[in-house]
Protein backbone atom coordinates (compact mmCIF):
# COMPACT_ATOMS: atom_id res chain seq x y z
CA UNK A 1 0.00 0.00 0.00
CA UNK A 2 3.16 2.38 0.32
CA UNK A 3 4.11 4.92 3.41
CA UNK A 4 1.54 6.61 4.55
CA UNK A 5 1.79 10.04 4.18
CA UNK A 6 -1.03 11.94 6.36
CA UNK A 7 -4.03 10.68 8.40
CA UNK A 8 -6.98 12.07 10.04
CA UNK A 9 -9.87 11.78 11.98
CA UNK A 10 -13.49 12.18 10.79
CA UNK A 11 -14.76 14.76 12.52
CA UNK A 12 -18.29 12.95 12.68
CA UNK A 13 -17.93 9.23 12.24
CA UNK A 14 -15.71 6.85 13.64
CA UNK A 15 -13.51 6.70 10.49
CA UNK A 16 -9.64 7.21 10.25
CA UNK A 17 -8.50 8.49 6.71
CA UNK A 18 -5.01 7.25 5.37
CA UNK A 19 -2.95 8.76 2.47
CA UNK A 20 -0.17 6.83 1.30
CA UNK A 21 1.99 8.26 -2.16
CA UNK A 22 -0.77 7.53 -4.28
CA UNK A 23 -4.44 6.30 -2.67
CA UNK A 24 -6.57 7.36 -0.18
CA UNK A 25 -8.46 4.92 1.97
CA UNK A 26 -10.89 5.24 4.30
CA UNK A 27 -10.87 2.77 7.68
CA UNK A 28 -14.46 2.46 9.82
CA UNK A 29 -12.94 2.09 12.76
CA UNK A 30 -16.22 0.56 14.30
CA UNK A 31 -16.32 -1.99 12.40
CA UNK A 32 -12.60 -2.21 12.00
CA UNK A 33 -13.05 -2.85 8.06
CA UNK A 34 -12.08 -0.89 4.96
CA UNK A 35 -14.81 1.90 4.23
CA UNK A 36 -13.64 3.39 1.27
CA UNK A 37 -10.91 3.85 -1.35
CA UNK A 38 -10.31 7.20 -3.25
CA UNK A 39 -8.99 7.44 -6.82
CA UNK A 40 -7.04 10.90 -6.05
CA UNK A 41 -5.24 10.18 -9.77
CA UNK A 42 -1.67 11.60 -8.54
CA UNK A 43 1.91 10.88 -8.49
CA UNK A 44 2.60 11.74 -4.76
CA UNK A 45 0.16 12.88 -2.37
CA UNK A 46 1.78 15.56 -0.14
CA UNK A 47 -1.17 17.01 2.24
CA UNK A 48 -4.37 16.33 3.27
CA UNK A 49 -6.95 17.88 5.17
CA UNK A 50 -10.77 16.76 5.97
CA UNK A 51 -13.57 19.42 6.02
CA UNK A 52 -15.13 20.31 9.30
CA UNK A 53 -18.66 18.84 8.42
CA UNK A 54 -16.84 15.56 7.01
CA UNK A 55 -18.26 14.90 3.85
CA UNK A 56 -15.57 16.27 1.59
CA UNK A 57 -11.49 16.34 1.69
CA UNK A 58 -8.82 18.28 -0.26
CA UNK A 59 -5.77 16.50 -1.21
CA UNK A 60 -2.55 18.53 -2.60
CA UNK A 61 0.14 16.34 -4.48
CA UNK A 62 3.93 17.20 -5.49
CA UNK A 63 2.52 17.12 -8.76
CA UNK A 64 1.35 20.67 -8.53
CA UNK A 65 -2.15 18.99 -8.15
CA UNK A 66 -5.50 20.40 -5.58
CA UNK A 67 -8.74 17.80 -5.59
CA UNK A 68 -11.37 18.21 -3.52
CA UNK A 69 -13.31 14.84 -2.96
CA UNK A 70 -16.88 14.88 -2.27
CA UNK A 71 -17.16 11.53 -0.24
CA UNK A 72 -20.96 11.36 -1.14
CA UNK A 73 -20.45 11.69 -4.87
CA UNK A 74 -17.58 9.73 -6.09
CA UNK A 75 -14.60 8.01 -5.36
CA UNK A 76 -13.02 10.12 -7.86
CA UNK A 77 -11.94 13.99 -7.37
CA UNK A 78 -14.93 16.22 -8.12
CA UNK A 79 -12.53 18.98 -8.84
CA UNK A 80 -9.13 19.38 -9.61
CA UNK A 81 -7.22 22.34 -9.67
CA UNK A 82 -3.83 23.12 -11.45
CA UNK A 83 -2.85 26.49 -10.21
CA UNK A 84 0.42 26.34 -8.55
CA UNK A 85 3.43 26.01 -10.59
CA UNK A 86 5.50 23.52 -8.27
CA UNK A 87 4.93 21.22 -5.82
CA UNK A 88 2.31 21.62 -3.29
CA UNK A 89 3.12 21.20 0.53
CA UNK A 90 0.30 21.94 2.31
CA UNK A 91 -4.13 22.60 2.37
CA UNK A 92 -6.11 23.26 4.80
CA UNK A 93 -9.88 23.94 5.15
CA UNK A 94 -10.58 26.99 8.01
CA UNK A 95 -12.81 25.52 10.64
CA UNK A 96 -15.62 27.48 10.35
CA UNK A 97 -15.61 29.42 7.56
CA UNK A 98 -16.11 28.57 3.74
CA UNK A 99 -12.46 28.72 2.48
CA UNK A 100 -9.76 26.83 1.99
CA UNK A 101 -5.55 27.26 1.13
CA UNK A 102 -3.30 25.40 -0.30
CA UNK A 103 0.67 26.16 -0.57
CA UNK A 104 4.10 25.60 -2.33
CA UNK A 105 7.24 25.22 -3.60
CA UNK A 106 6.23 28.10 -5.66
CA UNK A 107 6.26 30.74 -2.89
CA UNK A 108 2.47 31.13 -2.82
CA UNK A 109 -0.30 30.57 -0.94
CA UNK A 110 -3.29 30.44 -2.98
CA UNK A 111 -7.06 30.81 -0.97
CA UNK A 112 -10.00 29.73 -2.14
CA UNK A 113 -13.71 29.89 -1.66
CA UNK A 114 -15.27 26.50 -0.99
CA UNK A 115 -18.87 26.24 0.39
CA UNK A 116 -20.46 22.70 0.92
CA UNK A 117 -24.13 22.87 0.53
CA UNK A 118 -26.41 20.76 2.85
CA UNK A 119 -28.58 19.75 0.46
CA UNK A 120 -27.09 16.72 -1.33
CA UNK A 121 -28.15 17.29 -4.46
CA UNK A 122 -25.96 20.25 -4.63
CA UNK A 123 -22.15 20.26 -5.23
CA UNK A 124 -19.53 22.58 -3.16
CA UNK A 125 -18.54 26.13 -4.83
CA UNK A 126 -15.24 26.63 -5.58
CA UNK A 127 -13.97 30.01 -6.27
CA UNK A 128 -10.11 31.16 -6.49
CA UNK A 129 -10.30 34.16 -4.17
CA UNK A 130 -6.32 35.63 -3.73
CA UNK A 131 -2.63 34.39 -4.62
CA UNK A 132 -0.32 35.61 -1.83
CA UNK A 133 3.20 35.84 -2.49
CA UNK A 134 4.57 36.99 0.88
CA UNK A 135 7.46 34.38 1.17
CA UNK A 136 10.61 33.19 -1.63
CA UNK A 137 11.98 30.24 -2.35
CA UNK A 138 14.85 29.14 -0.34
CA UNK A 139 16.96 25.56 -1.21
CA UNK A 140 14.21 25.09 -4.26
CA UNK A 141 11.86 25.05 -0.68
CA UNK A 142 8.83 27.47 -0.74
CA UNK A 143 5.46 27.96 1.83
CA UNK A 144 5.87 24.75 3.62
CA UNK A 145 2.58 25.07 5.79
CA UNK A 146 -0.17 26.68 6.35
CA UNK A 147 -2.69 26.90 9.22
CA UNK A 148 -5.97 28.98 9.82
CA UNK A 149 -7.11 30.73 12.64
CA UNK A 150 -9.69 28.53 14.53
CA UNK A 151 -12.42 31.58 14.50
CA UNK A 152 -10.86 34.56 12.54
CA UNK A 153 -10.10 34.73 8.68
CA UNK A 154 -6.72 35.00 9.47
CA UNK A 155 -3.72 32.31 7.69
CA UNK A 156 -0.41 31.85 9.15
CA UNK A 157 1.97 30.56 6.83
CA UNK A 158 5.81 28.83 7.26
CA UNK A 159 8.16 29.12 4.97
CA UNK A 160 11.78 27.71 3.94
CA UNK A 161 12.99 31.09 3.73
CA UNK A 162 12.31 31.38 7.61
Amino acid sequence: HGRVGAVAFHPKKPWLVVATQRHVRIYDLASQELHKKLNPSMKWISSMHVHPGGDNLILGSYDKKLSWFDLDLSASPYKTLHSHSLAIRAVCFHPCLPLFASSSDDATIHIYHGRVYSDLLTNALIVPLKILKGHTISSHLGVMDVAWHPTQPWLFSAGADG
